[in-house]
């Protein structure tokens, strides 16, 4: 029979060497003028230094982890790789990261520069980079999948077939552990750094001293640029990853679970591929016509991603038709059904946060009465946009189940649910693309700002980056769904898993069980905790920035004048700084909260965590991401010459929402999304532990 395992290499090459393409192309492209060129690699050299830095501090982490871990190998807790996955994990999620990063900060001036000639050869240039950024992430998740499958597979050759599936699937599934805290520590960080110097930036750039955006007076202007890469290209690029690895290797264990062996494994891993190959089909479809309004291009990404879940609608019957045959033909309604959930939760986010649609209007229209009730209205917005997600997401869960075969083998049922995650991350290629193509617009801006282009380029630019605002909301909204789909699938894992270690363990997970109940509502807390932890460490970093930033302002010659040239490199420095020392305390929380309330609560307690962080951070991450990116678009909506336009007193009033949103859409919001996977994926690598040492039995 085909072995399906091999479309993971053949994938993964497709993917790398498309990336590979794409970025030949946009660095054929010209930077433009000399000061373009020196604005560029000035945010290149901030993005570069803040990354060495932060690699550094990881590095450390990561080999205080391994110890550990290696100690646990040797106490015969954890499996013999789990040291090793832990490493190679983290090393591909941040190469992910980097390289998407790298891209980004070339193809900023690029896109600058092609808009001078057109709103579609920016567009292109921005596309492109952002899907650099997309092929390099499905291209890496896919190699190290791959790499560790077939070394399984050989390590594990002298075993029977079926014992061979149970013995890799219950391996790779702690596999996952090094990616998602490398994801946390590169979101949480990159979060922190670019929100510090947005909110210090216009706080003392627009609100005080009443300069425009990215203005080359302003001290803080480079480190906002800078923070544009390291936190939602950077910091993205890792998180996706992390959502991608986790996802895929939920699946396989859990149809091994559900006894579908090798096959079973093997059919998450060929969907994602055939999802890489529709999302190339589906790029070549991204392009608009000059003077297109917002909602034209929108429909012209739309177009692309549209197009790319067709083809794996297609393909992926076919996938079940011919490995599985009609009989399990359930499953490919799970499959669609993830699929349709994901196009769906990205509909309803760009609903609410886009000001081509009557929210976000509404939300500008109440800064005729100042600060105040832009951020009630804001805050009432993101609320009431959990509703549609979370229905959407109950939706294909209860579908998934049920159409795999839930009601007659609960196993089968839970594969289903995993599979959706899967076929709602099947297409992140372009997906991952039309989000990662906004932090180049948003940079390309600021070039043109700083660079002194026409009137009609800062025109284009803005028209790209306010659509950035809302494919990376669109963008953030399908990771948490994503998320919430993975993270029911890995707490089936981990029960899974303490099934192999204690097959006689008694689980009465009933929710009025004491342990059960204590855990949910610790697990209920976590991601307030967590989200108050990140908007401290971002107001704390920010307060530094405007200090420096009003100190240059005052003290510099000339400066207002535009005579003499601010320090920049201080305020990237401080960012950096705060950066690398607000990020421990968040990523701590993560790693040892599963840890001591399995030692406490024992198996009982760490399910009923994961099942409350999971509820409350899915709600949570969505209002903030939605609210964030409501009130930034409501800022660009009065900025595009509504309600007074830019320097009037509504203007100020949404600057001020903004700069509360800010640290809601770009640090605390996407970074819970990690967290509710990180709690699983700690708990089922230390699952031994917990069975063995757990107060409660």
């Amino acid at each position: 029979m085909f072995d399906l395992m091999i479309l993971a290499p053949i994938g993964a090459v497709a993917a790398l060497a498309y990336a590979f393409i794409l970025s030949r192309r946009v660095m054929a492209q010209s930077e433009g003028t000399d000061l373009m060129k020196k604005i560029a690699a000035s945010i290149r050299s901030g993005a570069n230094a803040y990354l060495k830095r932060q690699y550094k501090g990881v590095s450390v982490f990561f080999v205080i982890m391994g110890v550990v871990l290696v100690a646990l190998v040797f106490a015969g807790l954890v499996n013999v790789f789990v040291p090793v996955a832990f490493v190679v994990g983290g090393f591909f999620s941040g190469l992910s990261g980097f390289l998407g990063m790298r891209i980004a900060t070339n193809a900023n001036a690029r896109t600058a520069n092609a808009a001078q000639h057109s709103l579609n050869s920016g567009l292109k240039v921005a596309f492109s980079a952002g899907a650099v950024m997309g092929f390099t992430v499905v291209g890496l998740g896919m190699l190290e999948t791959s790499l560790w499958y077939y070394f399984l597979r050989f390590y594990y050759s002298a075993l029977p077939v079926d014992q061979q599936a149970q013995m890799i699937a219950s391996a790779m599934v702690t596999f996952g552990m090094g990616a998602s805290a490398m994801a946390l520590f590169a979101r949480v960080g990159g979060g922190i750094f670019t929100k510090a110097a947005d909110v210090g930036a216009d706080l003392v750039g627009k609100v005080e001293a009443g300069i425009p955006e990215d203005d080359p007076r302003n001290p803080a202007v480079i480190a906002d640029n800078v923070g544009d890469n390291v936190g939602d290209v950077a910091g993205m690029g890792a998180d996706l990853y992390e959502s991608y690895s986790g996802a895929r290797l939920s699946a396989a264990a859990l149809a091994v679970s559900a006894g579908f062996g090798f096959t079973g494994m093997a059919l998450p891993m060929a969907l994602a591929a055939i999802g890489i190959f529709a999302s190339i089909i589906g790029s070549f479809f991204v392009k608009t016509n000059e003077d297109a309004s917002q909602k034209q291009l929108l429909s012209a990404l739309r177009r692309g991603t549209y197009i790319a879940g067709a083809l794996v609608a297609i393909g992926a019957f076919a996938l079940i038709y011919f490995t599985l045959g009609m009989d399990y033909i359930g499953l490919y309604g799970a499959i669609i059904s993830g699929l349709v959930a994901g196009i769906l939760i990205g509909y309803f986010t760009e609903y609410y946060t886009s000001d081509t649609y009557k929210p976000t209007q509404k939300l500008a229209g109440t800064s005729v009465t100042g600060p105040a009730t832009v951020i009630i209205s804001g805050l009432s917005l993101g609320m009431i946009s959990t509703f549609i997600p979370v229905i959407i997401v109950s939706v294909s869960v209860i579908i998934s189940f049920y159409v795999s075969g839930g009601a007659a083998d609960y196993n089968a049922g839970l594969f289903g649910i995993a599979l959706s995650a899967v076929g709602m991350l099947s297409t992140l290629g372009i997906t991952l693309a039309t989000d990662a193509y906004g932090p180049v617009a948003d940079n390309a801006g600021g070039i043109a700002e700083m660079a002194g282009l026409g009137e009609e380029v800062r025109d284009r630019t803005d028209a790209l980056d306010s659509l950035g605002n809302t494919t990376a909301a669109t963008g953030k909204g399908f990771a948490i769904g994503s998320a919430a789909l993975t993270a029911l699938a890995l707490i089936a894992s981990y029960i899974d898993q303490v099934k192999l270690i204690s097959p006689d363990y008694n689980f009465d997970l009933s929710i009025m069980n004491p342990p059960v109940l204590i855990g949910t509502f610790i697990g209920g807390m976590l991601p307030f905790v967590f989200a108050a932890f990140t908007m401290e460490s971002v107001g704390t970093a920010a307060q530094s920035v405007v200090k420096e930033v009003r100190r240059q302002f005052k003290e510099i010659p000339g400066l207002m004048e535009g005579t003499a040239e601010p320090d920049y490199a201080s305020c990237v420095d401080l960012c950096t700084k705060s950066a690398q020392k607000e990020m421990v305390p968040p990523a701590i929380l993560a790693v040892v909260a599963p840890l001591v309330v399995g030692l406490i609560l024992g198996v009982k307690g760490v399910t009923g965590m994961l099942a409350g962080s999971t509820v409350t951070g899915f709600a949570l991450a969505v209002m903030m991401s939605n609210a964030g990116g409501a009130w930034d678009n409501a800022k660009k909506h009065i900025e595009a010459g509504n309600l007074g336009g830019k320097g009037s007193e509504n203007h100020k009033a949404a600057v001020v929402g903004d700069t509360v949103g800010d640290p809601f859409k770009d640090t605390s919001g996407p970074a819970i999304n990690i967290l509710i996977k990180l709690l699983s994926i700690v708990s089922i690598v230390l699952a031994a532990v917990v069975v063995n040492f757990g107060l409660i039995k």
